[in-house]
């Protein structure tokens, strides 16, 4: 059962999701209207995901977001939110957020994407990974795999195709630790040194 916290300032849209996340076998730790009520609750009540708003009187979820994975980064964080110009989405993953969804995405693809992010894949709606995919094909002027070796190419790829450090230590039969240096090796070849931009950037080319 996973723990959720939920974070935002509208009440009808906190209620909405506790009954939602409730009835699918998840516990619902705690509902904040800002920030710094959020982090109050974190100091006493243990968490494995928080799905959280941007735009909020108090403490917004940009800062909110800096703050939860600098204190707790075993945290998940998806963010829920009506925005998604290219300043709300790269400050928010630049913060650490593991994920993007907008609001009316519906239930099944909100349960679908907690249930990734805590499988380790992160999740980005569509709108937001156009978005995200112009910006990076904009900033980026080299063709990113054209100084990796053949092995760090082959992981790039399930990289792009948004599998696991594990799932892609099971299908290329080497350690998990294996893959975390060659993907060290990657951050440090294409200059990129956070997994969802990477993802969004090898998807682009």
């Amino acid at each position: 059962m996973y723990r959720v916290l939920l974070v935002d300032d509208e009440n009808m849209l906190l209620d909405s999701l506790e009954i939602i996340l409730s009835v699918n076998d998840m516990e619902i730790i705690g509902k904040a209207h800002e920030g710094h009520e959020a982090l109050d609750i974190l100091k006493t009540t243990e968490c494995d995901i928080a799905l959280v708003d941007l735009n909020m009187k108090g403490m917004g979820g940009i800062e909110l977001i800096g703050h939860v994975k600098r204190m707790y980064p075993e945290i998940r964080i998806l963010v829920l939110t009506t925005f998604y110009d290219d300043k709300n989405i790269t400050d928010a993953i630049s913060n650490g957020a593991d994920g993007y969804l907008l609001k009316d995405s519906g239930k099944d693809a909100i349960l679908g994407a907690v249930s990734q992010l805590m499988s380790g894949i992160s999740v980005l709606d569509p709108k937001v990974m156009s978005r995200l995919t112009a910006l990076m094909s904009k900033n980026t002027q080299t063709n990113l795999y054209d100084e990796m070796t053949d092995r760090e190419r082959e992981i790039a790829v399930l990289l792009a195709d948004g599998l696991t450090n594990r799932q892609i230590a099971d299908k290329l039969f080497i350690s998990e630790g294996t893959v975390k240096n060659y993907i060290s090796s990657i951050y440090d070849k294409t200059g990129i040194h956070d997994r969802v931009k990477l993802v969004v950037a090898l998807s682009g080319k």
